[in-house]
């Protein structure tokens, strides 16, 4: 007598090429959106990195009641940025510059390439708070994910940062649900790489 098994714990290759059709259809939708997830998650990182640090310095300023700097590194604040208490303010040439009198609190590296930190014309170089917290002038950062190389604030691909002149930092809003943040006035921002306004 011979014996025939009652079910066959086997797949068979029709099976296993059908299960590898749906598993790599469904990676290829999937796919484009978790990208856009990771670069949105990226790019709200690196804005929370830049409000901490005006948060910070506004602190610092308070605590030690005296001036504190947030200086760009290089040309553009992209490139790094450091925070410093500005003790030595004798001169206008020490003014808002490191230098050996002052205390050095943190320096920041560079963002990753494709991505750009702009200031408006009031934080041109620097930002200072004063020791009641207020900041130096009032104005905004843009940050972009600018990877694609064309300058341009894209839907999700950009922040906007405004500092009042109390010194408090605030996100610009997206009124109109298109993907790009808004200035208090109501326009979009239209540049990644030219001051906000």
């Amino acid at each position: 007598m011979q014996h025939t098994p009652e079910s066959s714990s086997a797949y068979t290759l029709l099976e296993l090429l059908m299960t590898l059709i749906i598993i790599s259809t469904l990676l290829g939708v999937a796919l484009p959106s978790f990208n856009g997830l990771i670069s949105s998650n990226r790019l709200s990182s690196y804005a929370n990195q830049w409000i901490t640090t005006l948060s910070y310095a506004r602190s610092e300023a308070i605590k030690r009641n005296q001036q504190v700097v947030v200086r760009k590194l290089s040309a553009n604040w992209e490139q790094g940025w450091q925070i410093f208490v500005d003790i030595d303010r004798s001169t206008t040439a020490r003014q808002n510059v490191l230098d050996s009198t002052d205390i050095l609190l943190r320096v920041y590296a560079s963002l990753p390439v494709g991505f750009t930190l702009r200031g408006n014309q009031n934080f041109t170089n620097f930002i200072r708070y004063k020791p009641n917290g207020a900041s130096s002038s009032f104005g905004s950062f843009v940050i972009c994910d600018n990877r694609d190389g064309n300058n341009m604030p894209e839907p999700y691909t950009a922040k906007l940062m405004t500092v009042n002149a109390a010194g408090r930092v605030h996100m610009g809003l997206d009124t109109n649900r298109n993907g790009v943040p808004e200035r208090d006035d109501g326009s979009e921002i239209y540049s990644c790489t030219v001051s906000p306004f």
